[in-house]
């Protein structure tokens, strides 16, 4: 076969054998990079550009819940409001909900790893990048659904849990509990595929010597939290599934008049729905052991307990559920257990907890935007944790549930014992993303519009808990005294959406007009940082060798690096489980379309089935011959030498 002199070049040398760097470099950039144009767009398998999209698309969706968000604060903000009607308001509520949960809290998470669990392992790409492709064009359809289903009126209107028998189909006739229902199909499918790939990079496709024990915190937790959306998701596709079968096809899995039983819905849902909330919050609390030594000038303090805390708050959060579920009349022994599990979770918290403040006590903290955000993180996530205690005891909540105060509980956790933490990465990590820094004085305002904004707008609504005022409702009397306190909210929720626009205005203006960042403007010591930012589309020139928790600190010089890779198709270093000694060389797909067009025709099925569940017969021919196409084999350069 004729080959142009460049190729038969390439199929000559085709193993880096000690090359010049910029020879090297030119050699890499051709094979892993994604061409210019639309379909090459449509085909890339580069998890930066992955992990762009996915990050992008999430704050999107936070953007949008957040609006939602402000008019129900609208609606709220003083009694026997009409400002939305209670059908609208019923909609806002779920949508706000789901949006916020399933198509922002959860991906976002992911989406973090997809870009920087590569580059801080030290390899080119992640593990099977067709199928982190395929992820997020499903994710993307999924989250579109759900808010045209919005634009068309047709969005759900039963809470962002879908109680049953409210959801069933007694209750909620018409499609909007089904498009609840499939958009959890659609983002469940999304989470696994990205779950897959994650644990796959991290065991097997670290960098060589980056043994267990080297490996950086904020990894140990984005693997924690693959293993729960691989143990914890099934539940609620399972949930969701048999909805929809009672729904359309007449099954009766939560009819108890047919035999089916309403609590089996809350027990799946549940199953999953607290482990979700550890799913969020371990890979935040993971950014923070990560960002902090860069801040204080010193090693985190406590490694290995900050790694078994991950594990085991990844662990008993499967043991919680029932918390969730103490007013349905349950067994009080099997109440007293999950009070128990409850408040045990508190104890890796706290080791957390009190690991971080020794690192700042020993270290030399340098008030950068990112501290700050973890400051914020300390004083909102204790309380959180505090009222978190409070509910698990069965008397008191008996008293609160369904009231504000969980309301505020909730919020306290997932926004300080998440946001905060994200917010604070963004900061970090954008000068690797765009190679620019983000403006340090706006920063200092969006930290503290945000921190004076949600404690302001979300710790009154304790007190509304405690006064009885019910969540879920769209409006209230006048008599009830809680007008005042309402309003307050609401103004202060202005500040907290300030804060927001601010950051999204810093995004936009640095990303164009930021200051150079340079390689590693923290000075920071996980591997990340030893290659350009942006990185190229090789990740790095020479796969580095680890020999420290922190490397770029320990090794004073450059890191000492593995040469023998191919440099004529794209290849990967495969390392043993534990020491991560090299095992194999790996190839790594090419971009491919026919991920794009399984996305396609997958969405096509699932949308279809919520109008007839013939579509599953017939929507799985087109989605057979974008696998086919997806799967086909199709050799490799050296084949043709």
């Amino acid at each position: 076969m004729t080959r142009p002199p460049e190729d038969r070049d390439l199929r000559d040398t085709a193993l880096d054998t000690g090359q010049e760097p910029d020879a090297l470099e030119r050699r890499l950039a051709r094979i892993w990079r994604t061409p210019p144009g639309l379909v090459n767009a449509l085909s890339t398998v580069d998890h930066k550009i992955i992990g762009r999209r996915y990050i992008v698309t999430a704050f999107v969706f936070l953007a949008l819940g957040g609006v939602l968000a402000m008019l129900m604060r609208l609606q709220l903000a003083q009694p026997e409001s009409r400002f939305l009607s209670p059908d609208l308001y019923n909609q806002v509520f779920t949508i706000h909900g789901a949006n916020m949960m399933f198509l922002f809290a959860v991906p976002v998470m992911e989406a973090m790893a997809i870009y920087f669990v590569p580059l801080l392992v030290g390899t080119r790409n992640i593990a099977f990048p067709r199928l982190g492709a395929f992820s997020y064009w499903v994710y993307l359809f999924g989250g579109s659904m759900l808010w045209i289903a919005f634009i068309l009126q047709m969005g759900p209107d039963v809470g962002w849990f879908a109680y049953v028998p409210l959801a069933g189909p007694q209750y909620s006739s018409g499609k909007r509990a089904d498009i609840w229902a499939q958009m959890i199909t659609f983002t469940e499918i999304s989470a696994l595929a990205v779950a897959i790939e994650i644990v796959v990079t991290v065991l097997k496709q670290r960098a060589p010597g980056m043994s267990l024990d080297r490996i950086p915190l904020v990894v140990w937790a984005w693997l924690v939290m693959a293993f729960m959306i691989i143990m914890a998701m099934p539940a609620v596709v399972t949930a969701s599934s048999m909805l929809i079968l009672d729904r359309l096809v007449g099954t009766h899995f939560f009819n108890p008049a047919e035999g089916g039983d309403v609590l089996l819905w809350q027990h799946l849902f549940w199953f999953f729905g607290h482990p979700e909330v550890y799913i969020i919050f371990l890979p935040a609390v993971g950014m923070i052991s990560t960002m902090l030594p860069a801040f204080v000038r010193r090693p985190i303090f406590g490694y290995l307990p900050l790694v078994m805390a991950l594990l085991t708050m990844g662990l008993l959060s499967f043991g919680l559920w029932v918390h969730h579920m103490f007013t349905t009349g349950l067994p009080r022994l099997g109440e007293s257990f999950f009070t128990a599990s409850s408040m045990a979770i508190a104890v890796p918290a706290g080791v957390q907890i009190f690991c971080w403040l020794a690192t700042i006590w020993l270290g030399r903290p340098a008030f950068r935007v990112p501290f700050l955000f973890i400051l914020a993180f300390f004083f909102t996530f204790v309380l959180g944790g505090m009222t978190g205690v409070m509910v698990a005891s069965v008397p008191l909540d008996t008293q609160v549930h369904d009231t504000y105060f969980v309301v505020a509980h909730f919020h306290y956790v997932l926004v300080g014992g998440a946001v905060f933490p994200l917010l604070g990465a963004i900061y970090y990590w954008f000068p690797k993303i765009t190679g620019r820094m983000m403006s340090e004085r706006i920063g200092r305002w969006v930290a503290g519009l945000l921190f004076l904004g949600f404690n302001f707008t979300f710790f009154p609504m304790h007190i509304l808990g405690l006064q009885g005022m019910t969540r879920r409702i769209y409006a209230y009397p006048a008599e009830m005294g809680w007008g005042g306190m309402n309003l307050f909210v609401s103004l202060c929720s202005v500040a907290m959406a300030a804060g927001f626009l601010l950051f999204f205005i810093d995004i936009f203006r640095s990303a164009r007009h930021g200051e150079p960042a340079g390689d590693n403007p923290w000075e920071a010591s996980t591997l990340e940082w030893a290659t350009s930012s942006p990185p190229p589309p090789y990740n790095f020139v020479r796969i580095p060798v680890v020999t420290s928790a922190s490397p770029l600190w320990d090794e004073k010089g450059s890191l000492p690096v593995v040469s023998g890779l191919a440099v004529n198709r794209r290849e990967l270093l495969i390392t043993g489980m534990g020491n991560a000694t090299p095992e194999v060389r790996e190839t790594s797909p090419q971009n491919s379309i026919w991920p794009f067009f399984a996305a396609i025709a997958t969405s096509v099925m699932l949308v279809a089935s919520i109008f007839t569940p013939w579509a599953v017969v017939w929507g799985a021919i087109p989605l057979t011959i974008t696998l086919i196409g997806w799967f086909w084999p199709r050799g490799t350069p050296e084949d043709d030498s």
